[in-house]
């Protein structure tokens, strides 16, 4: 069975590849990821689950934003070593059908603006979409994804708006998006199955030269009736996302065990990456008092205002932000996200006797990853990583829409070539 090709840019642990392998019709051909844990991460992933036997080699280790070397090769960097680059693994005439993938996104974050005292103008992050389009121009997909963070609609570093910019660039280089990103392209996660209040912009862009004409209506086209055929019917909540998982008891007092501080026991259980994360008593009390309040409807202390006063009470810290949240059994949680790896205060077990924060793997659950997918490095590395990525989930049903969209989307093939001639299953 041939498959349509795809490269993985910013591939973080591979969520949105996890989604488009699961359809079982598209053909990884290469990805980058520049940090460690993360890249360790997808490569195993891809290895054990997918198949790839020499997926070392596909997820190249590297900055992405050194364009020509990504496409071309480098030899004996001191920090990525050597590799042949992007061009060699489309084995020399190869099409590329798709390129998937979203820049860092803290920079157009707007929690990331609010600890930044210059709101992240002079963030080198605002412009990894650049690198992101140089590769989409040097490999010229039939079709690009573009994700990230809704803050992106509001972000002007240096006074200019990176979402008209994007239109703008995406234009100059013969690919078609939707010109009202913020009416078109802001896309609920937890419509597509995932139990988390999870909003991303997603672009979908199609080159031009390769759909007959009407270009922006077929990719509205995309929005209104093709991407929504794969909504659910009602959404998960995070009782069935995590509620059969093991429970950990708090501890009368903290456990020195194997160089590890523990506040729960069992220190670990048989699901991958599903261990406690140490609290101090202080946060143990508020994470019992806030997590009770909910529980059993007395809703006094569920105002930011009022969450802010008990931070500052407790901690004697100020913050211009509530620190605290108590997922609901009933409910989709709230945004899972990077900060994870520095606290877990946003993210308060609903089950007031376990007294703590949710652990790796229940991040992991709420972002739809498969209980198989385990994730490497520290408890920080694994929180972050998890928080990056796209949920598997939500990247399946993406994918199924950019197949419809690839089939039907009346593609003019290319001259004297066969887009899937190139690589089979």
């Amino acid at each position: 069975m041939n498959k349509f090709t795809y490269i993985d840019l910013f591939a973080g642990c591979g969520g949105l590849s996890e989604g488009f392998e699961k359809t079982g019709t598209f053909k990884l051909l290469g990805a980058v990821e520049w940090e460690k844990y993360p890249r360790s991460a997808f490569v195993e992933r891809l290895k054990n689950r997918w198949g790839y036997n020499d997926a070392h080699e596909r997820v190249i280790h590297f900055d992405a934003q050194k364009i020509n070397e990504l496409l071309n090769g480098f030899r004996d960097n001191p920090v990525y070593g050597t590799h042949t680059g992007l061009r060699s693994l489309t084995e020399g005439n190869c099409r590329v059908d798709l390129i998937i993938g979203g820049p860092p996104c803290q920079a157009y974050s707007i929690a990331g603006r609010i600890r930044d005292e210059h709101g992240m103008h002079y963030d080198y992050r605002n412009y990894l979409f650049e690198s992101y389009l140089k590769i989409v121009a040097a490999l010229r997909p039939s079709v690009v994804i573009f994700e990230n963070v809704e803050g992106l609609l509001s972000a002007k570093p240096g006074g200019v708006s990176i979402a008209d910019r994007i239109v703008r660039d995406f234009s100059s280089i013969g690919y078609e998006i939707v010109t009202d990103i913020k009416k078109f392209a802001v896309i609920d996660c937890s419509d597509y199955g995932v139990p988390q209040r999870r909003k991303r912009i997603i672009l979908v862009g199609i080159r031009r030269s390769e759909f007959k004409k009407n270009h922006q209506n077929i990719v509205r086209e995309f929005y209104l009736n093709i991407l929504p055929k794969f909504r659910v019917g009602k959404k998960l909540t995070v009782r069935q996302a995590i509620g059969r998982l093991p429970a950990f008891t708090p501890l009368k007092r903290e456990v020195h065990e194997n160089g590890r501080k523990f506040s729960h026991y069992p220190f670990t259980t048989s699901i991958p990456n599903h261990i406690p994360r140490y609290h101090n008593k202080r946060d143990m009390k508020i994470f019992r008092e806030l997590a009770m309040d909910v529980a059993t409807g007395k809703n006094k202390y569920i105002s930011a205002e009022v969450l802010k006063k008990i931070y500052t009470r407790r901690t004697g810290k100020v913050s211009s932000v509530h620190k605290y949240f108590v997922l609901r059994w009933d409910e989709q949680s709230n945004v899972i996200v990077a900060h994870l790896y520095k606290d877990g205060l946003r993210h308060i077990h609903p089950d007031y006797h376990q007294m703590r924060s949710i652990s790796v793997r229940e991040a992991a659950r709420l972002q739809t990853f498969d209980d198989d997918f385990v994730f490497p490095g520290g408890m920080g590395d694994q929180y972050k990583m998890i928080g990056n990525a796209v949920p598997p989930i939500f990247a399946e049903a993406l994918a199924r829409s950019v197949l419809i969209l690839l089939k039907e989307g009346k593609i003019a093939p290319k001259g004297g070539h066969d887009r899937l001639s190139c690589i089979s299953a």
